[in-house]
């Protein structure tokens, strides 16, 4: 069982900034692509990037390339998401996600293929 613990939410003006971490508990992090996932009232959760075991392959939802940045620390057991000029649109729960011998392709924005969650933080962003 791997758990993933959320920090770094809260309520920022639209053109801000906030960093969300993810700690996770697993001692074979390195082994798990990870996940940022969201979910805005009334919508289905969507994938927002996510990156490989080793740091080297990232993947951004489209709407967020060039302003949000994942990345990951494996001797913490951490991944990061730095997000920059941040949109009203931007608010939504955000969710840490696992996924274990995930294969090459499309894979990763599947919230399906993804085998853990953490319990999510609130990201608003204010207009």
């Amino acid at each position: 069982q791997v758990q993933l613990v959320e920090s770094g939410g809260g309520l920022v003006q639209a053109g801000g900034s906030l960093r969300l971490s993810c700690a996770a508990s697993t001692r074979i992090f390195s082994q798990y692509t990870m996940g940022w996932f969201r979910q805005a009232p009334g919508q289905e959760r969507e994938v927002v990037a996510a990156i490989r075991e080793s740091g080297s392959t990232t993947y951004y939802l489209d709407s967020v390339k060039g302003r949000f940045t994942i990345s990951r620390d494996n001797a913490k057991k951490t991944i990061y998401l730095q997000m920059n000029n941040l949109k009203p649109e931007d608010t939504a729960v955000y969710y840490c996600a696992a996924a274990f011998d995930l294969q090459s392709g499309n894979g990763w924005s599947n919230p399906r293929n993804y085998n853990y969650w953490g319990q999510g933080t609130q990201v608003t962003v204010s207009s």
